[in-house]
């Protein structure tokens, strides 16, 4: 080796005697000693070289000269180049901290040093020249604790010293409720303490509180002066309101609740008068109303129509419609300003729903409606001119989000003939566009689409959503108020009249002229007996008794050609989408080449598949493979497997088998595993892939000569597409040949007529 190489560390001796740098040679007769390369060496070389700390796989010393070693107790000292410093340096350069506190002082001592430098140098500041001022009160600014100058207010800013105003966020005040108003406190505490070691009550359920929960709650109340209710939904989620429909069907006071739960206290007042139905006094006057209207219970609309349905309840309870009259008659000065103004709209539609589970407003009862009403009919509908009545999609999405704050305007539950609804909700477009009817809970045989498909047929409005819960109606664009159509109707009649005294008069005017037989003859045929005569010199005989056989055979021929030359075009553009659609999908599997099969496979035994295939249909971890087919990230998830386990199971959706088995030698190709088995699962086929003994893991997970994620759905929209263009055409296809097969007959017909001779007049 020459003399002039560099020794690396890791050629050291490990065993020798003598340094390595050193260039006296070890002696020759020394057993324990290796060859060593020597090289010159300076004369201001130091004769005591020092130790160096040395990896572990180094066995011997590492020793070099002390100024060969780093010392890095120092610290670098670099020359950087100072530029020269420019007058808006100050508010040019980098501010740390960022919006803080320290930065906002930064650029205040930048805004004060920039106003120096102009006074110094006796001229006005640029900002000053061009009008802007800045107006930060500066002022003298004080040194902090920390040194630091700042505002001459204890160190603020001068925006921080505005006052801050902060909106809290307002809580929503407690309301008393009925019991702690009417109760003394003493009274209170006694019978929440009673109410809390009740064990038994009584189950309201979807219904509401009904005529026999009612009941239900008067027979325990002769036992006992407490009752506890349990509520389902949907009351169960407005407990609120689940007291007021209590206190006001029961006329108790609820003392005590709990989550879903609430006892109510019978009063002190409370008499009771019969076993059967005991009376409450302040419950009295409202049975004695109802008895006395229960009898003479109508309905009456504005244009008319007054209902006379006959009451099936029992006259000694009260109907649920006309006790919320005399609730909601209450509520339409009192409350917010959303209810009173949705009580005015709903005001002389019908009664309200007692039961209503929501919060107030309470919607009309449409179950207490007429279900037939004399002389309906739908309204009148006139779009207006350059307006399409059909809804566009994004007009639909506007009013779903404009219904969804609006209050409810009625509750259908068991009516099953909707005449009387219908003419509320006619009533209410007037007013509003939308109509907003929910159903009622826990009525069986209930079907929300025959409902709102008779809704529709009724008032001809637009179904904007329908569910379980709620059917929503738009009143249309062609939708007309009575005021508007009946402006319009008799608008119509006055123009009819107008034009019968307008024919009177052009058929006076007509009797009254005489033509002269100077006059020349008109040339026109239209209307003579020559273009008569014409027709049937054509078209034949009058007296041929196929005649009218024939023209009907001219008819259905002219009908065929008109047809056929449609299907003829539709098909024309179904082959030109096909082809577009061919050209895409070439230009996708041109970009895919799938690999070809490894010559030097690993071999399995039987007893090695078997294990292999239990093994992977235990797995829970599977991969799917969907309607893209086989693109990169399948692969790259195969091998993501591999990764923590010999066997990956995948579950292909497609049906037929053949493509299955397609599928699974695809996979065994381009992931370089072994192909186990293919099962038949429940839904769609198991491949289990065995990764092999020898696998190793590629360097990039996703292959390069398959499609991407995008690239494979788009070749699966396409391969779609031309399998339902192609279906499409083949449909075509048949009706045309379908078509061309009758015209081949009638025109057969026509020839087997033409032949025969007309008879003779």
């Amino acid at each position: 080796m020459p003399s002039s190489l560099p020794l690396s560390p890791h050629l050291a001796p490990s065993n020798g005697p003598y340094p390595p740098h050193t260039s006296t040679p070890p002696p020759s007769n020394c057993p324990n000693t290796t060859t060593h390369i020597h090289f010159p060496l300076p004369p201001s070389f130091p004769k005591t070289p020092i130790k160096v700390p040395t990896p572990p796989w180094i066995k011997g010393p590492l020793l070099l000269p002390p100024e060969k070693i780093l010392d890095l107790s120092q610290k670098s000292h670099k020359n950087h180049t100072r530029k020269p410093y420019s007058r808006d340096r100050s508010l040019t350069e980098k501010v740390r901290g960022g919006r803080g506190r320290q930065a906002m002082k930064k650029i205040l001592e930048s805004i004060a040093k920039l106003q120096e430098f102009d006074a110094s140098d006796g001229a006005e500041s640029p900002a000053i020249e061009s009008g802007f001022e800045f107006e930060v009160p500066l002022g003298e600014q004080a040194e902090d604790e920390d040194g630091r100058s700042g505002s001459n207010e204890g160190g603020k800013m001068p925006w921080a010293r505005a006052e801050k105003i902060v909106f809290w966020r307002v809580k929503k005040e407690r309301v008393a409720t009925k019991a702690e108003l009417s109760l003394s406190e003493a009274e209170l505490v006694r019978l929440r303490r009673e109410a809390v070691k009740i064990r038994k009550w009584i189950k309201v359920k979807k219904v509401g509180v009904s005529l026999d929960v009612v009941d239900e709650i008067r027979k325990t109340w002769r036992e006992s002066e407490l009752v506890m209710l349990k509520f389902d939904l949907p009351l169960c989620r407005n407990m609120d309101r689940a007291r007021e429909i209590i206190e006001t069907k029961t006329g108790g006071l609820v003392v005590w609740s709990k989550k879903d739960m609430l006892v109510v206290y019978r009063g002190n007042d409370y008499q009771i008068t019969s076993k059967s139905f005991p009376k409450h006094s302040a419950l009295a006057s409202v049975e004695n109303f109802v008895s006395r209207n229960s009898e003479d219970r109508t309905t009456i609309f504005e244009d008319g129509m007054v209902d006379t349905s006959d009451t099936e309840e029992d006259s000694n309870s009260p109907p649920t419609g006309l006790v919320m009259g005399i609730d909601s008659g209450a509520g339409l000065i009192d409350g917010t300003l959303f209810e009173r103004e949705a009580n005015r709209l709903l005001d002389g539609l019908g009664p309200r729903f007692v039961d209503w589970w929501w919060s107030k407003p309470l919607p009309v009862d449409a179950d207490l409606l007429p279900e037939v009403v004399p002389g309906f009919r739908p309204p009148c509908r006139l779009c207006p001119p350059r307006m399409r009545p059909k809804l566009t999609d994004d007009e639909l999405t506007y009013l779903r989000k404009l219904a969804r704050p609006l209050p409810t305007h009625f509750v259908l539950g068991r009516n099953t003939r909707f005449q009387g609804l219908a003419a509320a909700i006619l009533k209410l477009w007037e007013k509003s566009l939308i109509v907003k009817i929910a159903v009622k809970w826990g009525i069986p045989n209930t079907n929300n689409a025959q409902m709102a498909w008779e809704l529709k047929r009724l008032t001809g409005g637009v179904l904007i959503l329908r569910n379980k819960f709620f059917i929503i109606l738009y009143r249309g664009k062609d939708f007309l108020p009575r005021s508007v159509a009946n402006m319009i109707a008799e608008r119509e009649i006055e123009l009819k009249t107008q034009q019968l005294a307008e024919e009177n008069a052009r058929l006076k005017a007509v009797e009254s002229f005489r033509v002269s037989e100077e006059t020349s003859p008109s040339t026109r045929t239209s209307g003579t007996f020559s273009e008569f005569h014409d027709i049937q010199t054509k078209r034949g005989h009058p007296m041929d008794r196929n005649w009218e056989i024939k023209v009907r055979i001219e008819a259905e021929k002219d009908r065929l050609e008109k047809e056929l030359r449609k299907q003829e075009h539709k098909l024309l553009i179904l082959k030109l989408k096909t082809e577009r659609s061919e050209k895409q999908l070439a230009k996708l599997n041109s970009s895919w080449s799938p690999a070809d099969a490894a010559s030097d496979q690993e071999m399995l035994t039987e007893e090695e598949r078997q294990i292999l295939r239990n093994i992977g249909l235990k797995m829970d971890e599977i991969l799917l493979l969907g309607r893209r087919g086989i693109y990169d990230g399948i692969i790259g998830s195969i091998h993501q497997h591999w990764k923590h386990r010999e066997v990956v199971k995948v579950v292909s959706m497609q049906k037929s088998f053949s493509q299955v088995m397609n599928t699974a030698i695809l996979l065994e190709i381009e992931s370089g595993g072994i192909l186990v088995f293919v099962e038949k699962l429940r839904k769609g086929h198991a491949i289990i892939i065995y990764r092999g003994k020898n696998y190793r893991r590629p360097v990039k997970l996703l292959p390069e000569n398959l499609l991407t994620k995008k690239e494979a759905l788009q070749r699966s929209i396409e391969m779609q597409r031309r399998g339902c263009l192609k279906y499409f055409a083949y449909q075509r296809q048949r009706t045309i040949w379908n078509l061309k097969h009758k015209l081949r007959e009638i025109q057969e017909k026509s020839e087997e007529l033409v032949q025969c001779k007309p008879k003779d007049p």
